[in-house]
């Protein structure tokens, strides 16, 4: 639970008591592991941090002129409308039906939202009755939790083993859980496990919902991420698909836009309806300027959409090549930029990462932080240049760990 559970604050007789959900709020795993770093690198330690999720390189050029220009615009220094401007769900329906064939209603089957995350946290708060239970991936992204810790209701993990290809089998799932479950999350290319999903993952899992009436959520944040020739596929090129749920896309990720914030949810109407009204009391939509850039960034070349998802596959080759050196073996990613790598014997995640920044100053991501099923493997961005991966795999191997 979250570290304030115990903790008041006091001025005399005077206390501040958090509301009782405030007290539900999972624990922020990772920022032990920051400070961790942070004070590595403050001590002079040279770290090769490989624990974040936050892209290393700059928004393209014509993204950042689109809002220099937009900026300058007086009609954007309003209030925008409260769901978003019409400009920018038109762009991004056009995207989806060029990207995936998918035909979207711009002003019924799009909302606007605060990033991804944002989408993520708030959709439990929207579906969720205290009570409810909600399929939730184990490894899986831990803002899932959150949201559904908000919203005061129960989550049922759904384990994603190396066998299964890392994606969940809802035949072995309780039918208690099932039952009572009235919502889903989902991520593919997958976060932390960088397994990718095949349209029949997807239609199984349009039937699953709809014979127990799930609504299905589709995080679809490194969509933009493929490797070896192979494109993602959309949850919403499934026929049937945005009849039983919705998708949450992010710009973070396809365009190194991560500080902008701006992401979307497409599909279901009503469910979309929902959210511009919860969105109607928390916001007044984003900075009509960075909407606009948003649009250019669709709607414009993607060359550098495709350059990027190089870039990526160069890092995780010579990462792997690396590690092949070193005796690590495991399976490359087929999509995100991240890498889903296997503890030696003899560690727990937590301590063999613990090890690698001690000993090596490279820091990864415990799989435990993920999930009870992420327990014997650790996440690695691809966040850094190749030279620096390789030199990671090498100061890795110094310590003998895989001889």
């Amino acid at each position: 639970m979250n570290d304030t559970t115990n903790i008041e604050t006091k001025r005399g007789a005077f206390a501040i008591r958090p509301a009782d959900r405030m007290m539900r709020l999972p624990s922020q795993f990772f920022a032990g592991l920051v400070k961790k770093v942070n004070a590595r690198i403050a001590a002079g330690h040279d770290v090769i941090n490989l624990g974040q999720g936050n892209p290393d390189l700059p928004t393209p050029t014509h993204i950042v002129k689109a809002l220099q220009e937009a900026a300058e615009n007086p009609a954007f220094h309003k209030y925008p409308p409260f769901s978003g401007f019409g400009f920018l769900k038109e762009a991004i329906a056009e995207r989806y039906r060029l990207d995936y064939g998918v035909s979207l209603d711009p002003d019924t089957q799009v909302a606007v939202l605060f990033g991804g995350k944002t989408g993520l946290v708030e959709i439990s708060q929207i579906l969720l009755n205290p009570g409810d239970v909600c399929l939730v991936p184990d490894p899986g992204y831990p803002d899932y939790w959150s949201g559904v810790a908000l919203a005061g209701a129960r989550m049922a993990f759904m384990p994603l083993k190396a066998e299964n290809g890392f994606l969940p089998d809802y035949q072995a799932l309780a039918a208690e859980d099932v039952n009572k479950a009235r919502m889903m999350f989902f991520n593919y290319p997958n976060n932390p496990t960088s397994a990718a999903a095949p349209l029949s993952f997807y239609e199984e899992t349009v039937d699953f919902a709809a014979k127990h009436g799930i609504v299905a959520v589709s995080d679809f944040a490194y969509g933009a991420i493929g490797f070896d020739g192979r494109r993602p596929v959309s949850f919403l090129e499934t026929p049937g698909a945005a009849e039983v749920g919705i998708e949450i896309y992010t710009l973070s990720k396809t365009y190194n836009m991560a500080g902008w914030r701006v992401g979307f949810a497409l599909g279901n109407p009503e469910v979309i309806r929902l959210i511009n009204l919860m969105q109607d009391h928390y916001y007044v939509s984003l900075f009509g300027a960075v909407q606009r850039a948003a649009a250019a960034a669709l709607s414009g070349p993607q060359d550098c959409v495709r350059e990027l998802n190089g870039v990526y596959e160069r890092r995780r080759n010579a990462l792997f090549d690396g590690l092949k050196a070193i005796g690590w073996n495991a399976k490359k990613p087929e999509g995100s930029f991240f890498c889903w790598l296997p503890v030696p014997g003899g560690f727990t995640s937590a301590e063999f990462a613990e090890t690698l920044l001690e000993r090596a100053n490279v820091m990864v991501a415990p799989g435990i932080g993920f999930g009870e099923h992420g327990e014997g493997y650790v996440r690695v961005g691809l966040l850094s240049g190749e030279e620096r991966l390789r030199e990671a795999a090498e100061r890795i191997g110094t310590l003998g760990l895989f001889a």
